[in-house]
Order: structure tokens, then C-alpha cells, then sequence
């Protein structure tokens, strides 16, 4: 079983941006974490999945992700994401990184368990602090998929 805590931050939404990821398995463990210049939390909290997700090195694993963001959990654990994929993701946000997410899921078995955010969960809070640390760090890079289709700043 491998475990996956992560969180999404946002300063100001939009604005800067960054993610956590904080994934173990056995005596293993292994943080990731990036900045992005211009983004929403929403983004951030689903690309911290699709980046865990991406990082296992072998198909078919049995994964539990701890999110505390309802908009990806309840996405996934509602059923509400494959109605937005019969539809064409029509007036949904995001769609390039749901069909990402996509397949990155269909890779494992995975499960979500929603987690309160800033409630004591020890791998929570370092995802937390990750994420907070890289929205606010030097050479932020360009959430090309959000920039280019809200047109708010060219893309480098």
C-alpha cells in the first residue's frame, strides 16, 4: 500500500501557486513540490495528486490518497468527474488537468480520504507547508494550461 498526502496553496485566486506532496511506502518516503507564477488553489490542490500519481514507478499499485481539498475528493469519490468526462468537461475548470488526472488513476487502484486541512495531520500540515513555501518562492514557473486559456499574461 503506498500513501499520498497532498495540498494545494494559492496567494491570492488567482495567483501565485504551489503544491505538496508527501508520498510513503514501507520506510520509504519522498517529498515533491513546485511554484507556479499564476494559478487557483483548485489547480494546485489536483495537480499535488496528479504529480503523486506520476511518480509511482510501477502500474497496478494499491494507492490511498489524503487530500484535504473536497473539490478533487468529492470529484473522484462522488462520481462527479466521469459525468464531467461524458459531457466533454462543458463549463467544467480545469480540464486539462482532470484528463491528466485521468490517466494517472487508471494506472492504480486508488482511493481518496478527505482530511481536514490545519487540523494536527502531521503529513498534511508538511504538504501544507510545501505548497505555501514554493507559492512563495523565487523563479515561479507558468501554469501554462491555466494562462493560456484565461489570456492573463503571456506565456513564456
Amino acid at each position: 500500500m503506498i500513501t499520498i498526502y497532498t495540498d494545494g496553496a494559492a496567494k491570492g485566486n488567482p495567483g501565485p501557486g504551489g503544491y505538496g506532496v508527501v508520498l510513503k511506502y514501507k520506510e520509504h518516503r519522498k517529498e515533491l513540490t513546485d511554484g507556479f507564477r499564476l494559478t487557483t488553489n483548485n489547480r494546485m490542490e489536483l495537480l499535488a495528486v496528479i504529480k503523486g500519481l506520476e511518480a509511482l514507478k510501477t502500474p497496478g499499485q494499491d494507492v490511498t490518497i489524503y487530500s484535504d481539498s473536497k473539490y478533487v475528493v468529492d470529484a473522484v469519490e462522488k462520481g462527479w468527474l466521469w459525468g464531467w468526462i461524458k459531457k466533454d468537461f462543458k463549463d467544467k475548470k480545469n480540464e486539462d488537468l482532470w484528463k491528466k488526472f485521468v490517466v494517472e488513476y487508471k494506472k492504480h487502484k486508488v482511493k481518496f480520504q478527505w482530511v481536514k486541512g490545519h487540523a494536527g495531520n502531521a503529513e498534511n500540515e508538511v504538504c501544507d507547508r510545501l505548497a505555501v513555501r514554493s507559492a512563495e518562492g523565487p523563479g515561479l514557473k507558468a501554469d501554462v494550461g491555466y494562462e493560456s486559456l484565461n489570456n492573463n499574461t503571456t506565456v513564456k
